[in-house]
């Protein structure tokens, strides 16, 4: 029952169903006694998504403290409001963005792919793969040709170097778990000639790389950190989910073997073997339901913009 003092309620549109329950667990980090988050579509009319549905609904009703839009950065906010999209999502203080790419790239946040191969398999084994030395070495290579990305979408001429063609470079191929060396070094070579013919298709860039790069940087874009940005359905599909899927099949064979060795006869073994593969997962389910993403500082970054222009707290 509610008391004599009603909760203020705070609207957050966001672009669909599948941002809902990331908006909601950040959001509600924040609620109080006297403060509450409500999650919703931009619409209650029609069946409209998007981030510019989003965008346009509520930027026309008027937005403030008590309405604000919830959306995927994409590359709106590296670059810094050069066009109107970008202005849209980096001008106003009640639009809320993710500073990396979308969704997707904090499900895909390195020092929590353990834990989502745990949740998957029900073992705990880090000798598999470290995901982020992998992370951080991969995103070092890719670094120098995201920037000629951005360039392009910066300079208006993204048709000649798309997202697509990005990400076709930088897609990494098989990997082998225990000695990813020999893919990162093809994966540099690739990156190298797209970059040496960029240079030649853009000589322009002599004078502008540079200092678009130290722009991005003061955004917080690092060698490191790349993956966090770039497209995030690719991240997934290229990069994260072929690495789950591997450490997870070495992981549950592992398990297996281990319940194969240390069962006493063959009715505890298939009795073992049942009931753990009944309690184990799918990676890719656990991937999107993953919440120790929370850790990552892009979020408590999100959290502190959410408190400090709606709520007047800084946390």
């Amino acid at each position: 029952m509610r008391g004599s003092r009603q909760r203020r309620k705070i609207i957050a549109y966001v672009e669909s169903y599948d941002d809902i329950f990331f908006w909601r667990t950040l959001l509600s980090e924040l609620e109080t006694e006297d403060i509450y988050f409500e999650v919703m579509l931009p619409s209650r009319t029609s069946l409209q998504k998007g981030k510019k549905t989003a965008l346009l609904h509520t930027l026309s009703q008027g937005l403030g403290r008590e309405m604000i839009v919830c959306v995927d950065a994409d590359y709106d906010y590296l670059l810094g409001g050069c066009n109107a999209d970008s202005r849209k999502v980096c001008a106003n203080p009640y639009v809320f963005h993710t500073y990396a790419y979308a969704i997707e790239n904090f499900q895909c946040y390195a020092p929590s792919l353990h834990g989502v191969c745990v949740m998957a398999t029900l073992n705990d084994d880090h000798s598999v793969f470290d995901f982020e030395t992998y992370l951080a070495e991969y995103s070092r290579i890719i670094y120098p040709l995201f920037v000629w990305n951005i360039w392009a979408y910066y300079y208006g001429r993204f048709k000649e170097f798309s997202m697509a063609e990005f990400a076709m470079i930088v897609t990494p191929g098989t990997i082998n778990l225990f000695n990813p060396a020999p893919s990162l070094a093809h994966l540099k070579h690739k990156v190298d000639v797209a970059i040496a013919r960029l240079q030649h298709l853009f000589p322009e860039g002599k004078s502008t790389y540079k200092p678009l790069k130290q722009q991005l940087a003061d955004y917080g874009l690092t060698p490191e950190t790349t993956y966090l940005y770039m497209r995030g359905h690719d991240l997934v599909e290229k990069v994260v989910a072929p690495l789950l899927d591997n450490a997870c099949t070495v992981l549950r064979r592992r398990r297996q073997h281990e319940i194969n060795t240390l069962a006493t006869h063959s009715t505890q073994r298939q009795n073992e073997l049942a009931g753990y593969l009944h309690s184990a997962a799918d990676p890719a389910e656990m991937l999107r339901k993953h919440t120790d993403y929370r850790r990552c500082p892009l979020y408590k970054k999100i959290q502190h913009d959410v408190a400090t222009r709606c709520l007047s707290v800084v946390r």
